[in-house]
């Protein structure tokens, strides 16, 4: 018996190490968003012109396809990431950390549905089906660029969701002792930024000021999870007294 929970005790992931693959996730994910917005979507997608939109996305088919697979990898990994959010900031708060995960997976369930938006388009354009016969060349363009505005508001739509979820885990950075409250109120600040989109036209207007501030702040976060990290004994700490939390 004392083997087996010795064996036990040390397969079991430190804090420091599990936010150490939070900020390399959080990395590759970021990575991943920034390419297929910036040089796929951005690149292909003309919302003024449904013509050229079209002729782009049938030219560049296996780029667009490519698009579409980074954007599903950069949701896996926000997935990965708030499973390990969870499991870090839950001492600090259960019931806390339970909502910011909840709120989190809420706008990654949207954004990962909204995104057959952004796949069907090509179908529509390089399908040759018969049921599609009825439509002209102008009318499927037409179509496709719907969809992908379409794509685009769910997006904004998982924003908002997103907000409450950086405010709340903000929240428990900020109280927990292990991790600096500057992290913290950097993510209650973006948070509050993302909630711009629960009117989506004012979200697209503030959109380009409220990424780069938010993008600044999770750099600062990957890069201390990478090399200073979670300090394992507060952490430790706050996990035995997590009994006597307001929030459990």
């Amino acid at each position: 018996m004392i083997a087996v929970s010795s064996i036990d005790r040390t397969a079991v992931m430190s804090p420091r190490t599990k936010g150490r693959y939070a900020g390399a996730i959080y990395l590759l994910y970021v990575i991943a968003g920034i390419f297929a917005q910036a040089f796929v979507s951005e690149r292909l997608i003309v919302f003024s012109d449904a013509a050229k939109t079209a002729a782009n996305i049938l030219a560049n088919q296996s780029l667009y396809r490519l698009g579409f697979t980074v954007y599903l990898l950069e949701m896996a990994g926000q997935i990965a990431t708030v499973v390990l959010f969870y499991q870090l900031l839950k001492p600090v708060s259960r019931t806390g950390a339970m909502l910011a995960a909840a709120f989190e997976l809420t706008g990654c369930g949207i954004k990962i549905f909204s995104r057959l938006f952004y796949f069907v388009p090509l179908l529509v354009l390089s399908s040759r089906a018969s049921y599609l016969s009825a439509f002209n060349k102008e009318q499927l363009d037409s179509i496709a660029l719907l969809l992908l505005r379409i794509n685009d508001n769910g997006a904004a739509i998982a924003l908002a969701f997103f907000g409450f979820s950086t405010v709340t885990q903000g929240w428990l950075i900020y109280k927990s002792g292990f991790l600096p409250r500057w992290l913290g109120v950097i993510g209650i600040i973006g948070g509050f930024g993302w909630l711009t989109f629960l009117s989506p036209s004012l979200g697209m207007r503030v959109f380009m000021y409220v990424a780069v501030y938010a993008l600044i702040g999770l750099l600062a976060t990957i890069v201390w999870l990478l090399t200073i990290g979670i300090d394992d004994q507060r952490w430790r700490e706050r996990a035995a007294q997590a009994t006597s939390s307001i929030w459990t």
